[in-house]
């Protein structure tokens, strides 16, 4: 089982802290995209948290299951209106199944590398091809690792600064990870946090689709159909089960 990094302490603030991630004009694109590709089926959320995007979507009527592995994150979905209408499984999201099968599974805001070995990203292909029904689509929502803006020999890249967060990319190219460490001010004090990640390829992503039986459908930068391109730094990329 994989280590939990949200438990209590993190859990408590998730909310506040990304406040920005709960804007409607940042969830509302994700949960229409979604919402479509669902259809009439059921969606199978891995890593639902705190309900971001599950509360929502259900609440377009599409059937939502979830699988998280932190029970704090999942007391906070508990306490919110409307969770009474999602079913969720607590238990690490590359391995765990769950009844039925769906028409859609996805992946958001990067979760994908809360798995930390291409061995458990391949396993988690591969348990959401068999959630999908024929035809199914798996989606994945990932940053492009940011190593174009890495200066050769360096390891940390600073991606935001406020006066109350400070996060930093601590790169190791050789094992394709990284650890993202936070500062945050909280009480007059700045507290630490450090979380390990592994950063993944689009092409790679292709290659775990392939071996879970299913083949690249579309693959845009954001959540409203932009093109990707070699200036991407996220993608959002469907796959379809054959």
């Amino acid at each position: 089982m994989p280590e939990d990094y949200f438990g209590e302490r993190i859990a408590e603030r998730y909310d506040e802290l990304l406040a920005d991630m709960f804007d409607p004009a940042v969830v509302d694109p994700v949960v229409d995209l979604l919402a479509e590709l669902a259809g009439n089926g059921a969606a199978l959320e891995l890593g639902i948290g705190t309900g971001r995007i599950a509360l929502p979507l259900a609440q377009r009527g599409i059937r939502v299951h979830g699988i998280e592995l932190s029970s704090a994150m999942l007391a906070r979905l508990r306490a919110k209106p409307g969770a009474e209408q999602i079913d969720v499984t607590i238990g690490d999201f590359a391995t765990t199944m769950v009844d039925g099968t769906f028409s859609l599974v996805y992946l958001v805001f990067n979760t994908i590398n809360n798995l930390t070995t291409q061995d458990e990203q391949v396993a988690c292909f591969q348990n959401a091809a068999a959630h999908l029904e024929a035809g199914g689509i798996f989606l994945v929502e990932v940053g492009v690792p940011a190593l174009q803006q890495l200066s050769p020999g360096e390891t940390f890249h600073t991606f935001h600064v406020s006066e109350t967060h400070l996060g930093i990319d601590e790169y190791d190219v050789a094992n394709q990870g990284l650890v993202s460490h936070h500062f945050r001010a909280v009480g007059g004090a700045f507290e630490k946090r450090s979380i390990p990640f592994r950063y993944v390829w689009p092409s790679e992503l292709d290659l775990m689709a392939r071996l879970a039986g299913m083949t690249l459908r579309k693959r845009w930068s954001g959540w409203k159909r932009e093109p990707f391109t070699s200036d991407s730094t996220k993608q959002v990329s469907v796959w379809k089960k054959m």
